[in-house]
């Protein structure tokens, strides 16, 4: 089913996506460095919780929302390149503003579930950036964005318990390096990169 998938670009466009700063990054470094590695663990459930949520919600209105239009996917297509260009900004704009209050790991879970919910840019992330990469040709689209999502999923978890454990180890020494002008200018450089790639490879003949 997912034969026609460009895995390089999937994959680099993935974890672009998770290693830049923003929201979810800067909440779970606070929450580690202030609470301790369970606190951030419990987090990171939430987070991925949510996230899944989200991903059940697009893949089946992407497609209820009949995406073998030409006019839809082209719709969705520079939406893409949008947004991702949207995250760029955001991440050199980040100069650490996200802070933590001594939370127990329930409450942490709680917070990372119900900000990701209540998060409509992870509901456009899947319907506009991992729907890329689904084919009409290639199968039900609601079955492809699922185990893309899946995928990045797992990349996700990857990401945030790594910025558990190095913002439970290094405290701010890793927020000051995250919100640094080289690592910002980088993360955005990188996004603007993907967006110029959605525009120029994943066009279709309307």
């Amino acid at each position: 089913m997912l034969s026609h998938v460009d895995w390089p670009a999937f994959l680099i466009a993935m974890a672009a996506v998770e290693l830049t700063p923003g929201p979810n990054m800067g909440w779970l470094a606070a929450l580690s460095a202030k609470s301790g590695r369970r606190a951030g663990m419990m987090a990171v459930a939430g987070v991925t919780l949510g996230l899944f949520v989200q991903l059940v919600a697009a893949a089946t209105g992407l497609s209820a929302l009949l995406s073998e239009s030409p006019v839809l996917y082209e719709s969705l297509r520079w939406a893409g390149v949008a947004f991702m260009l949207y995250l760029a900004w955001e991440a050199f704009s980040d100069t650490g503003s996200a802070s933590a209050l001594q939370h127990d790991g329930r409450e942490g879970f709680r917070r990372g579930l119900v900000a990701n919910l209540l998060n409509p840019k992870a509901l456009v992330f899947y319907l506009v950036i991992v729907g890329q990469f689904a084919d009409p040709a290639a199968g039900p689209i609601w079955k492809q964005i699922v185990i893309l999502g899946l995928i990045h999923l797992a990349l996700a978890i990857g990401v945030h318990v790594s910025i558990v454990l190095m913002g439970a180890s290094l405290g701010a020494a890793f927020e000051r390096w995250r919100t640094s002008l080289p690592a910002r200018i980088g993360f955005a450089l990188a996004l603007v990169a993907i967006a110029v790639w959605i525009g120029v490879s994943t066009g279709r003949p309307i």
